[in-house]
């Protein structure tokens, strides 16, 4: 094949007549005006040196190279017209990348590598509004930047031209159009140079692809919607089909990011899958991961590789296979893991995992498999995570501090369909609580807002007869707690709750427990709470963070590629925090989320999982995403006109609210005053034609399941637009970051967030409580997540908390000429200061001891919404702390 392609190359063709037909190339006329050069640097990084496995790559490109295949640019005049397209800025001479030969040697470590280039310029044709690149070699490569110098000063500008880039250019035949990119100045639709005008609407016609049929290919730069039906493998059997999730009144989502592949032959309806091994799902190649990320990726996922592993995972645990035989079992998977049986276990394992992979999985020690770091909840105690205190605590500083709400009346009451559920309201009464109230009457509790709770009821109920009909055994929960005068919470009671056994319609059954030490009681209590934590694992898992930050976010990401042009300064704020996030969720949907993938295996819904996100989407509300009005909607705040925020939390000591208020006033203020500086009035944001189309596609088509709502801004004000973004870089930044970084600290030992519950409480006079008896610690573990499914949780849950090392924090960009608009880089240095503040603030509440909620018996200090704007956590892992630009892990 390699000596194939190389005499294709060598292949002398005929010469063929030139023709008079005027193209972009033959445009350049004689002039009498005055010739510059303009020297140039382009950035690249080269296909060999980010794919180790294609080593010709190199080899192929000199070839080209010294054949004059090369790599051409022109640049494209902003105030003299192409003679054959008036509408277009003409074309300056062709320049090639300088030393392509010399400069690229073959290479398996990622780099970047700087080209001159020289080009001939007529002075009259002003600076260049972009350039049209052609590569000419054999395979691709990433274009960084190209940055001019030379031009002179013109009406008070001088100074370099930047073009940022970040794309991959691949051979020329592959594409249908010019490839070509603008400088970094920002311009809306109805500023823009007359000479670029069909160029912007000619870029996002390529990336809209409205007339693209067929599966897409990698060097396809096609954004486009699709419903999530390539969940399922209906060729599998009954058991592996899952419904299509969008589309329909009964079950709407969000829309994800089209791939064009062939519909399932069992199914039509359902998208064909790809094996299960095979990671080269189509996105738009430019939202792929970088070599760094991808990298990392791979060597943070690798445990999860234990999902096509059971077999031999099995072979090598020793006593009962599949369980815990106490929390000695558990702790060693910290202290020294799972010991592997002999060589030839080893041998097996490591043909079955690339080397790669198998490195990472053994860890530094040979012998044991799967060996975790130690979760930062045992790191202080091996006991605190036990307590009441911790159990109400990380309901407000945990990894999902965004459900918990104030009661507003007493009992609880059920907002589900009592026609069709029957009677769902609580039966906790006074008399159950009255003993742990502090002397508070419940009526005086409500009055001065003393009452919470972590209500999951609703939303489980309705699927909880099919859950349970699998290997679980769970209920629907709902768990009271009291505000103490210190300011942390204590739990009340736990209400465990049924279907009703002669079915839905005849309402819930249910049992109220409350709390207690020593006995067994105390160890009912245990019980009890583990039931409320298997609830809010699979809700934090499912709709806080996958549902709530990643699903949601992909159709913004899509529409702004589609409408937005890359000139259009909304584009330019909203696009870094957009990065890798199609990529990791065509990774989730292949591997996480699918059918029998990981997170049916691990996460208790199971089957039914995706299904139960999409009946929690029937009640999203964008506008609510904005964290004063969730707080205000969940009762955790009142309106304060007086506040930065204009609301003033009923919970002084709440950590993810505190700082992540500080957070959102940080970002709207950064936006307000980017938006303020290109839209000076609303009329102006009612007549840009793109920012139009955008909310209007946004709305109909990526979120086109909830066109009709009402609660949609009508994008006709300035602050329609200010509130907009700033919701789209919360929910991608920091609210991501608040759900996700906190996985492996406190769900990396299960036991404290299990995700499984695989039998009932244990009734008196069974076997099950006789073994609550005599050995609480084995009926726990027992009850919750089973050994090979937290192997495989605790591989996934370390995966996902890790940040990569080529990490982009908010208040950071990829290149500090993102634009050539003064102002808004003074903008963006304040937002950056503004955010140093907060990391001081931060730090400063987590050092006050009388904020007990920040760091708790366990001593984990909250630092999930520190922004860390250094460089300082470069080298990744579980830092605990960093929220990343956008939803990219």
């Amino acid at each position: 094949m390699i000596h194939t392609d190389i005499a294709e190359i060598l292949c002398v063709k005929p010469k063929t007549k030139k023709t008079k037909t005027k193209t972009m190339e033959q445009d350049v006329k004689k002039t009498k005006t005055k010739t510059m050069k303009i020297e140039g640097e382009v950035v690249v990084m080269k296909k060999n040196l980010l794919d180790f496995k294609d080593v010709m790559a190199s080899l192929l490109d000199r070839v080209h190279e010294l054949l004059g295949r090369r790599v051409s640019l022109h640049l494209i005049s902003s105030l003299q017209p192409d003679p054959a397209n008036e509408k277009r800025g003409r074309l300056g001479k062709a320049a090639h990348l300088e030393k392509w030969v010399t400069k690229i040697k073959t290479s398996v470590t990622a780099g970047e590598t700087a080209f001159g280039v020289t080009f001939d310029w007529d002075e009259s044709m002003g600076p260049p509004a972009a350039f049209v690149i052609k590569n000419h070699h054999h395979s691709q490569f990433y274009l960084k930047s190209l940055t001019l110098r030379g031009f002179p000063e013109s009406e008070g500008e001088g100074g370099p031209i930047h073009f940022i880039c970040n794309s991959w250019i691949y051979p020329n035949h592959r594409y249908r159009s010019d490839r070509f990119f603008f400088s970094n100045k920002a311009y809306l639709p109805s500023k823009t140079p007359e000479l670029m005008k069909e160029l912007r609407e000619e870029e996002l016609m390529n990336l809209r692809g409205d007339k693209k049929g067929g599966e897409l290919k990698e060097w396809d730069r096609v954004y486009d919607y699709a419903c999530y039906n390539d969940l399922g493998a209906p060729e599998k059997g009954p058991d592996s089909v899952r419904p299509v999730l969008g589309g329909s009144p009964e079950l709407p989502y969000p829309r994800r990011g089209k791939t064009g592949r062939k519909p399932n032959k069992a199914d039509p309806k359902s998208e064909s899958r790809l094996a299960f091994l095979n990671l080269n799902i189509y996105v738009p190649r430019d939202e792929r991961f970088s070599h760094v990320k991808f990298s990392d990726f791979l060597a943070y996922a690798l445990k999860a590789v234990t999902q096509v592993l059971f077999p031999e995972i099995a072979s090598v645990c020793d006593k009962t296979i599949n369980e815990f035989d106490s929390f000695e079992d558990v702790f060693h998977l910290y202290d020294g893991s799972i010991k592997l049986a002999n060589g030839h276990t080893i041998a097996k394992l490591r043909d079955i995992i690339p080397w790669e992979m198998f490195r990472e999985l053994v860890r530094n020690d040979g012998e044991r498999f799967l060996k975790f770091p130690l979760p930062d909840i045992l790191k202080e105690s091996r006991s605190a995570w036990r307590t009441d205190e911790e159990f109400s605590r990380e309901m407000l500083a945990g990894l999902n501090p965004v459900v918990i709400s104030r009661l507003q009346e007493f009992p609880p009451k059920s907002n589900l369909d009592s026609a069709k559920y029957g009677n769902q309201d609580s039966s906790i009464r006074e008399e159950h609580i009255d003993a742990y109230m502090n002397r508070l009457s419940v009526q005086e509790a409500l009055e001065h807002n003393k009452l919470y709770i972590l209500d999951h009821h609703d939303a489980l109920m309705p699927y909880l007869t099919r859950i349970n009909s699998t290997n679980t055994k769970t209920y629907a929960t709902r768990t009271l707690l009291l505000l103490q005068e210190d300011g942390t919470l204590k739990p009340l009671a736990i209400e465990l709750s049924l279907p009703h056994a002669q079915g839905e319609s005849h309402g819930s059954v249910s049992k109220v427990f409350t709390p207690a030490e020593t006995g067994v009681e105390g160890s009912v209590w245990q019980l009890a709470k583990a039931y409320a934590g298997v609830n809010d694992s699979g809700y934090h898992q499912l709709i806080s963070h996958w549902l709530q930050t990643h699903a949601v976010i992909e159709p913004f990401i899509i529409a702004t590629n589609r409408q937005l042009s890359v000139v259009h300064p909304i584009y330019k704020l909203l696009h870094p925090h957009f990065r890798d996030t199609m990529n990791i969720n065509a990774l989730a949907r292949h591997v996480l989320i699918s059918s029998d993938g990981i997170l049916e295996r691990t996460v208790f819904p199971g089957r039914y999982a995706m299904e139960l996100s999409s009946s929690i989407y029937k009640n999203w509300v964008f506008t609510d995403q904005a964290l004063p009005k969730d707080l205000l909607k969940r009762g955790l705040a009142m309106e304060d006109p007086n506040s930065d925020n204009g609301v003033k939390l009923l919970i002084e000591d709440y950590p993810y609210a505190v700082d992540g208020l500080e957070i959102w006033s940080a970002i709207k203020t950064w936006v307000t005053e980017y938006c303020s500086f290109y839209y000076k009035n609303d009329k102006t944001v009612q007549t840009d034609i793109e920012i139009q189309s955008w909310w209007t596609e946004l709305r109909t088509k990526g979120h086109g399941d909830k066109q009709h709502e009402s609660w949609w801004p009508s994008m006709q004000t300035r602050d329609d637009l200010i509130e907009s973004c700033t919701i789209i870089i919360w929910i991608a930044s920091a609210l991501h970051a608040a759900v996700n970084f906190g996985q492996y600290p406190y769900a990396g030992f299960l036991p404290n967030r299990p995700t499984v519950s695989r039998r009932f409480m244990p009734e008196p006079g069974t076997v099950e409580y006789t073994e609550l008896v005599e050995d609480t610690d084995v009926a726990f573990l027992k009850t919750i997540t089973p050994q090979l499914q937290t192997l495989l949780g605790i591989s996934i849950i370390e995966t996902l908390s890790m940040h990569s090392t080529d990490e982009i924090y908010l208040g950071q960009r990829e290149s500090p000429n993102w634009t050539a608009d003064d102002e808004a880089l003074e903008a963006f240095k304040r937002f950056g200061k503004e955010l140093e503040l907060i990391e001081n603030n931060i730090i400063k509440r987590n050092n006050d001891k009388k904020f007990k909620n920040r760091t708790g018996p366990v001593n984990i200090p909250y630092t999930l919404l520190y922004p860390n704007t250094t460089d300082y956590t470069r080298e990744g892992g579980l830092t605990g702390k960093g929220i990343p630009n956008s939803v990219s892990i």
